[in-house]
């Protein structure tokens, strides 16, 4: 198997975050309270699930069911 680079890795994030970002209901997600929103925003740009729920102070179920919502699909690579 060939090794992945960190130029491959690094384009990788950037089309999972583009994705994100696409695919995100925005209307939705600007009406949110600012935690939420600044949760949700967090796990568009940065794809940290965890960290995003721990900012959002929701259980990880409940940030899910807003990433639901907001029509956010969660990106693995």
């Amino acid at each position: 198997m060939g090794e992945t680079t960190i130029e491959e890795l690094r384009k990788r994030f950037e089309e999972s975050r583009e994705v994100r970002r696409r695919e995100a209901d925005w209307d939705f997600i600007n009406k949110q309270p600012p935690r939420i929103r600044a949760a949700l925003i967090y796990y568009i740009e940065k794809g940290d699930l965890r960290m995003a729920q721990k900012l959002s102070g929701l259980s990880l179920e409940e940030f899910i069911v807003f990433l639901e919502k907001a029509r956010i699909p969660r990106t693995y690579f």
